[in-house]
């Protein structure tokens, strides 16, 4: 159980902290999500803790506090982590290219005209570096963007749909397709941290699942956290929804999921479960610069390198990224949290852009909250999973929020947007 305190007792208001179950109990009672789980804590304590609706619809079920939930992308920043243990120890360095672990990376040529079954390249004008993967500017992608020819060729290769998929076949696939643009030039949201996964293996000597348990799940007492889920915690797994035109409709059966065997090649990238519990003791790690309970994980300069910008001249989103104004809004990748410019045209948002977030190793950074026009400080890091989930740190406000539900895509409603005014409405001291 998640031990609690009052809101009161770390500057919080409960009156309106109790907003945000007003709010999001409306998704469920209209149709548009199955249920979720919001947690907020201040100071090192858990303040505000709500769950409401169903955890597997079909089966009558209730969300519970020790659920488990599918965080897709919210794993990149526990396996960044994990990179980021490897690089305190000497064993590699930012800048180092990824082909001096994973050789066939070296000298790949950048996509210049034609489509996915007919084009030309041009040689990339440098290597990616480790540092490129955490921060997602390798030039690498995803074949759900749906915004490039690359982003086809992606999905042709239909990346982890085969459990059996070893490294050398992922990264020799991938190894194979042009990137979108040479490394460092750019911001596109990608495969990159399944690739740093990878590296992680080379390095480590170690699968990814058995370095996270034993340098980042274990020491912090994260037993709920992995890449597949045992038959002691299948009554426990959230079934998995999709938007449709009706409200949702079953994607992912708990006792029938692939999550319950574990697949040769683990996602670094968006493949770990978790509890609220679980991901509160990682984010609360982080707000103590490193460490929990006596248990280090990193060093507090290190947090510092992670959680600031670095992206070029200190630069955002809106002026790096190379899709933030495609059809594929941001929200579908992670974030939810950008502005929303001409926020009605014909029924649909037109654009989102993010003016005012940079992005750290790993997950977005809040540089500044009027030009972003959201409630946070600078500072703020987090990212969020393809299933609707979030997560935030606020190292300013000594402040973490996690909201977990299942329902694919996160661009279905704005719900990030919307619980971090939530969240941040309710500080009061």
């Amino acid at each position: 159980m998640i031990e609690q305190t009052t809101p009161e007792d770390v500057g919080l208001c409960a009156e309106r902290l109790g907003r945000i179950a007003a709010h999001f109990k409306r998704y469920v009672d209209d149709g548009r999500l199955p249920g979720y789980l919001v947690l907020v804590a201040r100071r090192g304590k858990a303040a505000y803790l709500h769950h409401y609706g169903a955890r597997d619809v079909e089966a009558g079920l209730p969300v519970e506090e020790d659920s488990i939930f599918r965080i897709y992308s919210m794993t990149k920043p526990i396996v960044s982590v994990g990179l980021l243990l490897l690089y305190e120890r000497g064993l590699l360095q930012l800048d180092d290219p990824a082909s001096e672990y994973l050789p066939a990376l070296a000298q790949l040529d950048v996509f210049e005209s034609g489509d996915a079954d007919r084009y030309q390249t041009v040689p990339a004008e440098r290597e990616m570096t480790i540092r490129d993967l955490l921060t997602h500017t390798a030039g690498l992608t995803y074949g759900h963007l749906h915004a490039h020819p690359v982003d086809a060729m992606y999905r042709q290769r239909n990346f982890f749909a085969d459990p059996a998929m070893t490294r050398a076949d992922f990264i020799g696939q991938l190894a194979e397709l042009p990137l979108l643009f040479s490394p460092g030039t750019r911001w596109n949201y990608s495969v990159a941290t399944d690739v740093l996964g990878c590296i992680i293996e080379v390095v480590s000597g170690q699968s990814l699942a058995r370095f996270l348990t034993d340098e980042i799940f274990a020491p912090l007492g994260m037993a709920d956290s992995g890449f597949s889920v045992s038959p002691a915690q299948v009554g426990r797994f959230a079934a998995n929804y999709e938007r449709d035109s009706a409200g949702f409709r079953l994607i992912d059966k708990p006792s029938e999921s692939t999550y319950l065997r574990q697949p040769a090649l683990c996602s670094g990238g968006g493949g770990l479960v978790s509890t609220a519990s679980d991901y509160l003791r990682f984010s609360q790690m982080l707000l103590n610069e490193g460490e929990l309970d006596g248990a280090r994980i990193l060093g507090r300069k290190t947090v510092e390198l992670m959680t600031g910008n670095h992206l070029p001249g200190n630069c955002d989103l809106s002026g790096m990224g190379y899709l933030l104004a495609s059809e594929t809004r941001p929200e579908g990748i992670g974030m939810g949290l950008g502005a929303r410019y001409n926020l009605r045209r014909g029924g649909r948002r037109a654009r989102t852009v993010h003016d005012g977030v940079g992005f750290g190793l790993g997950g977005y950074v809040l540089l500044d909250a009027a030009a972003a026009q959201i409630l946070g400080s600078p500072g703020e890091f987090g990212w969020g999973g393809a299933a609707s989930t979030t997560f935030w740190i606020d190292a300013r406000e000594e402040l973490t929020a996690i909201f977990l539900t299942q329902l694919m895509p996160s661009s279905s409603y704005p719900i990030r947007r919307e619980l971090r005014v939530l969240v941040n409405q309710a500080v009061v001291d």
